[in-house]
């Protein structure tokens, strides 16, 4: 019999939940508890035909705002199978950003967590293409506008009540909001073509299988959870999924009792592994690969990690949510690459050029781009910044990600991060817009004027600094900002420090001058 074939995102779900373990294969570990492939497909497809009952159509998009949890991973699949395009939102979100989201994207269906009502319900009214809300666990007491249905009803519809959707490849399955420099996310176009090659260039690269049991305490709203997730479900193999690593001891047990084997982390994560690995040794010999993306890996950390995960394979890697991932190293190459992010991706070309386009000599720096199948169809709703993005390719009507991004490249091909040539901030594997953060700041009474930059931080990749200009009498501190700062961005947002100035220095046009913040003040 010929291998069932992956076309669409979900089609990977349908093939293992019938094969013949699909009802004892374990799927997902949610915080200790095990759902089987069998449990995923019926709670998807049940909540899949609520959702054609209540008038989902091909392409409509389904914001999803919940912690990560099953039924945050039963939505996306669901999603899926009902012929939609899934967002997922930080449920760190506050709630302008999640007005801007569901206006800018048109959702249909907005399915959220109860105890985030307080941030979702007011933005109801204002979501003229909403039709209607899915909550899980307690329903809030107040329904301003639109119908609200409990998410353990919802899943439970007859699942030959709905239909197969006429979805094919080359149909949206994602959009991906990523900050950008006006203030407001851009909402990146993923086909289901580019994200089923995404996962299986990541998955051949990593030297996974359905065997694996893979970790993940990273926001399935970041692309790199997301796809912990996604390439779990395309093996068959399991996923062991955490709302966060904020309570390690508690992570440290569920990895001991799953026997997890691949360990994906960010900087931040990293340094708190190694922290509380000298005060007290931590060993994880079940885990082969280890992975980091979203800021530099220090040389020291590698060494460092291998006492703590002595069988594993340590990837350094680069990306953008524009393409998922550009670039791996291999891990026995680490030491004689230092500093490298290695080569392109299976399936993908990457090359330099300069400011002009034209090529670049070995050794030289250039403007890095990335040609394959995982490039994004663009923005949403934003023809302008597609075309900044997006460039002229190989071949007549393709086009190419050009990623802004400075790099050098050896002569065996390897590539070496130079610098970014916008201003968004990387920090704690998340994108930052200074704008957003500025914008907060200047709601804050007191404060007359403010900048926010990105400086080099070793665990963080890069901090927020925010120098701030106080008007006359005002007597705010640094930590009444931060914690002002708190209830207005999400947590990895808020200014790591503040930097108290008089006047912030002008270009001759009478702009800011974030060069000279950086130049006048230490590293």
């Amino acid at each position: 019999m010929s291998q069932p074939l992956q076309r669409l995102l979900h089609d990977s779900l349908l093939i293992n939940a019938t094969r013949a373990d699909g009802a004892s294969r374990v799927a997902i570990v949610e915080e200790g508890k095990p759902y089987t492939y069998a449990q995923l497909l019926q709670a998807a497809q049940g909540l899949a035909a609520t959702m054609q009952a209540r008038g989902l159509q091909r392409g409509d998009r389904v914001a999803i705002y919940m912690d990560n949890t099953w039924p945050c991973v039963v939505s996306l699949y669901a999603t899926l199978i009902a012929g939609g395009a899934f967002i997922l939102v930080n449920p760190q979100t506050k709630t302008d950003k999640l007005q801007f989201i569901l206006r800018d994207s048109g959702a249909r269906l907005l399915i959220s967590d109860g105890h985030l009502a307080n941030v979702f319900l007011p933005v109801l009214p204002a979501a003229d293409a909403l039709a209607y809300v899915i909550c899980s666990g307690e329903l809030p007491a107040t329904r301003p506008g639109k119908p609200i249905e409990p998410f353990d009803e919802a899943i439970c519809r007859r699942t030959d009540a709905g239909h197969s959707a006429p979805t094919i490849p080359l149909d949206l399955a994602a959009l991906i909001y990523t900050s950008g420099s006006t203030g407001n996310p851009k909402g990146v176009m993923q086909t289901h073509q580019a994200m089923v090659f995404a996962a299986g260039s990541l998955i051949e690269y990593l030297r996974l299988s359905q065997e694996d049991r893979i970790l993940c305490v990273l926001p399935l709203a970041f692309d790199y959870g997301l796809y912990q997730l996604l390439m779990a479900v395309t093996l068959g193999a399991t996923l062991v999924l955490e709302r966060s690593f904020i309570y390690p001891a508690q992570i440290f047990e569920r990895m001991r009792q799953r026997q997890v084997t691949v360990f994906p982390g960010v900087p931040t994560i990293y340094s708190m592994l190694l922290s509380a690995h000298g005060r007290s040794p931590l060993c994880f010999p079940s885990v082969t690969r280890v992975t980091n993306t979203a800021a530099a890996l220090p040389d020291d950390y590698v060494t460092r990690l291998k006492e703590i995960f002595p069988n594993a394979l340590i990837y350094k890697m680069y990306g953008l949510t524009e393409c998922k991932r550009v670039s791996y190293l291999e891990p026995e190459l680490a030491e004689a690459k230092p500093g490298s992010v290695g080569k392109a991706i299976p399936g993908t070309e990457v090359y330099l050029l300069s400011a002009d386009g034209q090529p670049v000599p070995c050794g030289e720096t250039g403007i890095l781009h990335v040609r394959g199948p995982h490039v994004m169809l663009g923005y949403w709703n934003r023809p302008d910044l597609t075309e900044h993005m997006l460039r002229p390719g190989k071949y007549p009507g393709e086009r190419v990600l050009c990623t802004h991004d400075h790099f050098r490249m050896d002569a065996e091909g390897f590539l070496y991060f130079v610098g970014r040539t916008d201003d968004i901030i990387k920090t704690r594997g998340e994108k930052v817009s200074p704008v957003e953060v500025e914008n907060a700041l200047h709601g804050i009474a007191g404060i007359r004027e403010c900048a926010v930059v990105g400086i080099p931080d070793e665990v963080l990749g890069q901090a927020i600094r925010a120098y701030v200009v106080l008007e006359p009498g005002a007597q705010l501190v640094d930590k009444q900002i931060r914690a002002l700062c708190a209830t207005r961005l999400e947590n990895f947002m808020v200014p790591k420090e503040i930097v108290f100035r008089t006047e912030l220095p002008r270009t001759v046009t009478g702009k800011v001058s974030k060069k000279l913040l950086l130049e006048q003040s230490p590293a």
